[in-house]
């Protein structure tokens, strides 16, 4: 058996801020070439992975072997679960459209409200808010922003509505699977982590329907919707508040969202905006800077379907709703698992050593991979997407072509996904995101600020709260201990931070592009939007842990 190798924070003798800008590069040129060059994602990827390899070999001193054994495991990953899940996301969209069944859904959807901004608090947030809660992992942003651009959205604004909306359930996503793992990682009580991300969380919640339709119409275009946009953000934060307080976060997201889907269906039926925005849109910002869509208005839909009608174009989408939860319960879901595979990753398993002020004590590193194919979120999708295509009686034939055409479809946001994860593992391994965490500890005083940065740091690099979780958990935890902050507390900032880097994700950005079909230029422009929300909101996140430190005494 080869030694193992231990990792070390800082490069070539000179102390830790040197060190985190050689460990930043990466992410610096990641940031450069979309942001500023305007390159594809697939483009910007390989590069700042290319990048990551010469530090981790040069650098750090990691052992090839090792090096490209963790970049081969960061892909692997995110091949599966991420691109299956988004793979088949994607094809359930397809098999409705090819049938002719989202025009049905398009029908149905006037037929509620053929307001834009009721529509984007529909779809983006409340039921985009349901599939986070029941998969994660990409899939609302691919469902969501597919069904809006559906509706008329260009691609483009639909895709960066979907992101926005997307932060307020992401740290209870997958069944609450971040806060699971967070509670793993640290030895934190589960229940006590759960509570602390709902505090830190809810007002973020309360919040985003307001700035989702100012982001779409302004100010003064959101006061004409005030009743809907004050519904669904006061009872999707009410209960995520109570959910994650008093019950558990496993259901946190799903309780949530039905509640705020509910509430503003039945609002729905005693109130209507008196001015339909039923013109061409032209959103505020950056957004409005091209033409976007017009909406439906009040009683033009050409043709009335009947219930029957209306049932089976939703069914693909009840379909994925009742095996996603199916997949959820824990007796079925034990049944799946004892297929799972899990292995150590080849040459990479507990072969780099943690070390303090990373860990309380030296830890090996584990690298393990878990085949759970029968328990995959995605595999649930896949069923469901088998069903539907039964059940609407499409051709082998036919469903065969649709296949084909998703994969020409994905070919390049996959390059994307799994180069970027490929990166972030290669960073992990060697050291350079412990480095970069150890820089955003030394604030001291201020840590409780920096604290959601890490989290947000973590699930822009890995576009997941939970490998965020797992990656800077334990390191907030320690670092509180180290100067005197309620670990609880700063676990669970990690998390809540993390919710808004998922919008500027790099993988999440090329799931969005694949469902909508995106332009690369857009692609650039969706990152350099999204990029600013981002900010405002981990600004926020961190001043209200501050309060929570210093003004609230949680210590």
């Amino acid at each position: 058996m080869s030694p193992v190798w231990s990792q070390s924070y800082t490069l070539f003798g000179r102390g830790l801020a040197f060190s985190a800008v050689i460990a930043s590069l990466p992410i610096l040129i990641l940031l450069f070439l979309l942001g500023v060059r305007r390159k594809p994602a697939w483009f910007a990827s390989l590069f700042a992975l290319l990048a990551a390899l010469l530090i981790a070999l040069f650098a750090y001193k990691l052992p090839p072997p090792l090096t490209f054994s963790a970049a081969g495991y960061g892909a692997a990953f995110g091949l599966f679960p991420i691109s299956w899940i988004v793979f088949w996301a994607i094809t359930l969209y397809r098999v409705t459209v090819d049938m002719g069944k989202f025009e049905i859904i398009k029908s149905s959807m006037g037929n509620l409200t053929s307001d834009a901004r009721l529509q984007a608090l529909l779809i983006a947030f409340a039921f985009g808010a349901f599939v986070e809660g029941a998969a994660g992992f990409g899939t609302p942003v691919a469902v969501a922003a597919a069904m809006l651009v559906g509706l008329g959205f260009s691609p483009f604004y639909a895709s960066a509505l979907c992101l926005v909306a997307n932060t307020a359930p992401v740290a209870f996503g997958s069944i609450g699977i971040p806060v699971v793992t967070l509670a793993g990682i640290t030895g934190l009580p589960v229940d006590q982590l759960s509570g602390a991300v709902g505090r830190l969380c809810a007002p973020l919640s309360l919040f985003v329907p307001c700035y989702l339709v100012c982001i779409m119409v302004g100010w003064r275009g959101m006061l004409e919707v005030w009743p809907a946009v004050v519904v669904v953000g006061g009872v999707f934060a009410s209960v995520q508040f109570l959910m994650s307080n008093f019950v558990g976060p496993q259901l946190t997201d799903i309780m949530s969202s039905l509640c705020a889907l509910g509430a503003l269906l039945i609002l729905l039926r005693f109130w209507r905006p008196t001015k339909m925005w039923d013109r061409e849109l032209e959103p505020v910002g950056p957004v409005g800077q091209e033409k976007k869509f017009s909406t439906l208005a009040p009683g033009s839909n050409d043709r009335k379907h009947t219930a029957g009608q209306i049932f089976g174009a939703w069914m693909p989408y009840g379909l994925l709703v009742v095996l996603v939860l199916l997949w959820g319960y824990k007796p079925f879901q034990a049944v799946l698992n004892s297929v799972t595979i899990s292995a150590g990753w080849p040459l990479l398993h507990n072969q780099v050593m943690m070390m303090p002020p990373v860990v309380a004590k030296p830890t090996l590193y584990k690298a393990l991979y878990q085949m759970n194919f029968l328990s995959a979120a995605g595999t649930a999708c896949m069923f469901s997407t088998l069903l539907a295509a039964l059940l609407l009686r499409m051709s082998p034939a036919a469903f065969g072509r649709l296949l084909l055409s998703v994969c020409r479809q994905l070919f390049l946001p996959t390059l994307t996904v799994t180069a970027v994860l490929a990166m972030a593992f290669v960073m992990n391994y060697c050291g350079a995101t412990a480095t970069l965490g150890l820089a955003f500890s030394a604030s001291g005083r201020l840590f409780p600020f920096f604290s959601p940065l890490l989290g947000w740091l973590g699930v822009f690099l890995t576009g997941s709260d939970t490998s965020a979780n797992a990656l800077f958990g334990n390191l907030q935890v320690v670092t509180a201990g180290r100067l005197g902050f309620e670990p609880t507390l700063m676990a669970a900032a990690n998390s809540a931070g993390g919710v808004v880097g998922k919008m500027i994700s790099v993988q999440n950005i090329a799931v969005a592009a694949a469902a909508t079909a995106m332009t690369v230029a857009d692609q650039a422009k969706l990152f350099r939007f999204t990029l600013r929300h981002s900010i405002v909101m981990a600004t926020a996140i961190g001043i209200e842990v501050m309060l929570y430190a210093y003004v609230f005494h949680v210590r």
